[in-house]
């Protein structure tokens, strides 16, 4: 269990993030068309997961503009943002904001994602929702690097989730 906070108040999450250098979980997730999406589908690609509660706050909206900025830099990398949202208001969202440089997914549906990456939060009143972090995977599926904001308002460290890749 990780321990962060909200606006101050600590809330907890079931689990904690992979480890740096281990093998990144695989995940099936649901894509803003409505199909189905995992970690295996990148395989040969880096990956930077930008795991957030909703995109309908301005922190988590943010990070997926930053990152959304940042990927079109990117050579043979995938940028996924992930929260719970429905792929219906990520699609909104990516549409009105023309954001075209990441992919959107969602773990509605089962909630495995946020289990198996240790990321959901297990009381509070975010409970089920997703922490705020960041993942980078290597073309091989290693963890690079990760990050749990310790502060669930504030935004993640792009630099040194975009080092990690250079870096690789």
């Amino acid at each position: 269990m990780a321990t962060v906070t909200l606006k101050g108040n600590p809330i907890n999450t079931i689990g904690t993030l992979p480890a740096v250098g281990s093998d990144a979980p695989n995940f099936t997730m649901t894509k803003e068309d409505l199909s189905s999406g995992s970690l295996s589908d990148y395989k040969g690609k880096k990956v930077v997961l930008n795991i957030f509660p909703s995109i309908d706050t301005g922190t988590c909206a943010q990070s997926v503009r930053q990152f959304n900025q940042e990927a079109a830099e990117l050579d043979n990398t995938a940028v996924v943002c992930i929260s719970k949202d429905l792929p219906f208001a990520q699609g909104r969202f990516c549409g009105a904001e023309g954001i075209n440089n990441v992919e959107m997914m969602s773990d509605f549906k089962d909630g495995n994602f946020g289990k198996a990456y240790g990321v959901e939060f297990a009381d509070g009143p975010l409970e089920t929702l997703l922490s705020r972090s960041v993942v980078v995977v290597d073309e091989k599926g290693k963890v690079l690097y990760t990050e749990q904001v310790s502060e669930t308002v504030e935004e993640p460290n792009y630099k040194a989730a975009l080092e990690a890749l250079m870096d690789a």
